[in-house]
């Protein structure tokens, strides 16, 4: 019986990707000198997503990958701000469609993935699917740059302890994207960080998340790969704090509280000590130190609570945002 039950839930997977339409499916492939590996990845996606339209934003590219991206049947448009931040900030702006497959134009991803990415999208089941590369482990054999695992690793660990969700794969590149989704998501990242910002929006607005295996394998001989992990990982990891305080501002300001809270009792307590034992305070400096500590412990809770009023406030109102969005797309359900 249960494999029966199993064959079936198959054909049906199979079927639905054949049932769904995806001429309302837009591509989108941020692109920095891809020459190499750009045409392939276009041809694939025709094959795999029949109807679906390739957008390729170069930016700033030195090669001939804008002329090889036209030659294979991708709209090409040019950003110049330097960045995949700013380049997926134009893309958000630009296009419209029921579902959004961000990709890199490296042949990392593979195309033949598409349908599972994009299927929970189409079929309202999603709002943002993320290729995980990670659980199959074709990222640990394949990627061969140091550091990149433990990066994804300390990523993915951070998020998980500040919101309490766990990716399989938090730096992923290849995800697929509602309407909604995207036509409320403020770009605030310029650069590689735009994948982190991308899964903590997700988290922290509650959208639907649904994480897809995928196989992964390293560029071809002469890609180059644009990241540069130290000062890439520092800006992502600056990222995520600067969204942890506007996002979740009372956690935030309540870690620093209690900091400032531990320091000044250290140097409090003995003086108080002194204090009830002799009726003098000796280290009168120190006093005013520990004083000045708790009092920047009160201040941080303060800060902490008028801010976290605000992000309520603004929260509504990104809601309030999203059930326009989803009306003036059509998509409210009438009973």
């Amino acid at each position: 019986m249960q494999a029966l039950t199993t064959a079936i839930l198959t054909t049906y997977r199979d079927l639905r990707g054949f049932i769904l339409d995806y001429t309302d499916t837009a591509v989108i492939i941020p692109c920095y000198n891809e020459a190499i590996t750009i045409g392939k990845v276009i041809d694939d996606f025709h094959r795999e997503l029949p109807g679906a339209t390739v957008y390729v934003y170069d930016n700033n590219s030195s090669d001939d990958t804008s002329k090889i991206a036209r030659e294979h049947g991708a709209t090409v448009r040019l950003e110049p701000r330097q960045g995949k931040g700013n380049v997926c900030r134009q893309m958000f702006r630009d296009i419209n469609a029921r579902c959004y497959l961000m990709v890199d134009g490296d042949d990392t991803y593979p195309a033949e993935a598409a349908k599972s990415l994009c299927n929970p999208i189409l079929a309202g089941e999603a709002d943002m699917t993320v290729g995980d590369r990670l659980s199959n482990g074709t990222y640990a054999e394949e990627n061969k740059r140091a550091f990149h695992g433990f990066g994804n690793n300390l990523v993915r660990a951070m998020i998980k302890w500040i919101y309490g969700y766990s990716f399989d794969d938090v730096m992923t590149g290849y995800r697929g994207m509602s309407e909604p989704f995207v036509k409320t998501f403020p770009v605030l990242s310029e650069g590689f960080q735009i994948e982190t910002e991308l899964s903590i929006h997700a988290v922290d607005h509650r959208w639907r998340i649904k994480d897809v295996p995928v196989e992964y394998r390293d560029r071809p001989a002469g890609s180059e790969s644009k990241l540069n992990t130290i000062s890439d990982g520092v800006k992502v990891i600056a990222m995520i704090g600067s969204l942890f305080k506007d996002y979740r501002p009372l956690k935030f300001f309540s870690l620093f509280a209690l900091i400032f809270a531990v320091v000044g009792l250290v140097l409090g307590v003995p003086i108080i000590v002194d204090y009830l034992h002799t009726g003098l305070v000796p280290r009168f400096p120190t006093a005013i130190l520990a004083t000045s500590f708790m009092f920047l412990c009160g201040l941080s809770l303060a800060t902490g609570f008028i801010l976290d009023s605000v992000a309520k406030v603004e929260r509504k109102q990104w809601e309030l945002q999203v059930y326009k969005t989803h009306m003036s797309n059509g998509k409210q359900e009438h009973i």
